[in-house]
């Protein structure tokens, strides 16, 4: 079981990432935990439920400790009553990208409504990737663009 994401996530210019996707799911997701070192996040997606503890980045460091386990829909549902912080629910797209990798971009919804994210999971911090033409700057270490920052400061309040 590997235990270290590494991933870049970048603005998205425009839409043309929906003719190449190969599929879209509904997320819905919070958190019981923003501390200083770790976030513990619960998601529904489509019909998948998630317990997710992730350590927050290093100051410019790609890579980060992520464990997560399946929960059934009964066990995560009552779990969103404990959510620290706002609900955030978005749209995924699954890109695969020329290189075998896959581009997840997010549309997100309600308070985050016009923001649309993307990234690019990789096996190593230094490893290259073609980038398609859809993604836009890189905001890989930009707090404001973390889904835990985006569950107390919406994207609309910035």
């Amino acid at each position: 079981m590997n235990l270290l994401e590494i991933e870049r996530k970048y603005l998205v210019n425009d839409s043309s990432y929906k003719q190449r996707a190969m599929c879209k799911v509904h997320i819905k997701q919070g958190y019981l935990s923003l501390s200083p070192t770790c976030t513990i996040r619960v998601r529904v997606w489509d019909d998948k439920g998630f317990i997710t503890i992730k350590s927050n980045n290093q100051p410019d460091s790609i890579a980060h400790f992520e464990w997560e386990k399946e929960l059934s829909l009964d066990e995560v549902a009552p779990l969103f009553s404990l959510c620290v912080s706002g609900i955030i629910e978005k749209n995924r797209w699954v890109v695969p990208l020329d290189d075998g990798l896959l581009c997840e971009v997010d549309e997100f919804m309600g308070a985050n409504e016009g923001l649309v994210l993307a990234e690019v999971e990789l096996e190593a911090s230094d490893q290259l990737f073609q980038r398609p033409d859809f993604l836009g700057d890189e905001v890989t270490n930009d707090e404001r663009y973390y889904n835990s920052y985006l569950s107390k400061h919406p994207f609309t309040t910035w």
